[in-house]
């Protein structure tokens, strides 16, 4: 293991939950990630856990540990669905081509891969003709496979505007796959409505928030990326209520030692403390995370949240 990343910590400290782990960085990757997490929940205090490594900073991996405290933020989910819609075996095979193609494309630096446009046409083309099957599945279909292909499927509906609140209800699925796929579309819904403001079209804030208090590492990345370009212009709505509702989990994603999981934190405080996109990137450069940190700190202290 390299870096130890802590996250949903109020009154359990980090140095507890070392110790009921008996872990400590340079480690071998400990074998079982339930074992870590039944150890982590007999912690006093800690209702629920998740632990994830993320591969990979040079040789080594860096490791997630996140809680639920007993009276600590919660964050919602959905009882499975229990639907009969199916999607059609040629349009999963289309998906699990588009990841490994979004895959490849990772692996290369972010260059484009060229199936990678053609399956998206295959898909707006998909969702044009059989939007209320995705809708059925993405809604309450009883394969969260499915509903994860529906998820982003959908997203390529022509007429964005139908598709918004069906997104916005999948992030409170149970599956956390389908939720960040959910997220993924709704943040491309986000960019197109920012390059069309003619659309009309709203992506509400609060799903998205909420999601940056669950213990689940991919809920807290999605939503951040997707908030970061919902207040890329005057968003007050959005602020208020990372303000009020997720200030302190944004501080400790801002302060992770992984810099790309902790960016989009970081650019969302120093929004809510009023500071400049320009001079943000400035003091990202400089890494000067803590003056950030202690504005959004101040200002949600001068307002009572």
């Amino acid at each position: 293991m390299g870096e130890i990343n802590f996250y949903g910590l109020h009154k359990v400290t980090a140095e507890q939950l070392l110790t009921a782990l008996n872990l400590k960085s340079g480690d071998p990757l400990p074998p079982s990630k339930t074992d870590l997490e039944d150890r982590l929940t007999d912690v006093e205090g800690v209702l629920d856990a998740h632990v994830e490594a993320v591969c990979c900073e040079g040789p080594k991996a860096t490791l997630f540990i996140g809680i639920e405290e007993q009276d600590g933020p919660h964050f919602n989910t959905r009882n499975a669905p229990a639907g009969d819609g199916v999607l059609p075996d040629t349009l999963l095979g289309q998906y699990r081509d588009y990841v490994a193609s979004m895959t490849r494309a990772a692996a290369s630096g972010g260059a484009a891969d060229p199936d990678a446009r053609r399956l998206e046409d295959a898909f707006a083309a998909y969702a044009a003709d059989n939007l209320p099957l995705l809708r059925d599945v993405l809604r309450s279909g009883s394969e969260s496979d499915q509903r994860a292909v529906a998820a982003t499927v959908i997203g390529y509906a022509p007429n964005k505007a139908d598709v918004v609140n069906d997104l916005q209800y999948a992030l409170q699925d149970p599956e956390d796959s389908v939720r960040a796929n959910a997220a993924r579309s709704l943040k491309s819904i986000a960019v197109f409505a920012e390059r069309n403001p003619a659309s009309d079209i709203k992506v509400m804030p609060l799903g998205l928030v909420a999601m940056l208090n669950s213990i689940v590492l991919s809920d807290r990345l999605q939503a951040a990326q997707a908030l970061v370009v919902l207040t890329s212009h005057p968003n007050p709505e959005a602020l208020g209520l990372m303000q009020e509702g997720a200030l302190s989990s944004l501080i400790e994603m801002a302060r992770w030692k992984m810099s790309d999981y902790a960016q989009p934190a970081f650019l969302l405080l120093g929004r809510i403390g009023g500071i400049p996109d320009s001079d943000l990137q400035a003091q990202w450069q400089n890494g000067d995370r803590e003056t950030v940190i202690a504005k959004a700190a101040a200002s949600g202290a001068r307002t009572g949240r």
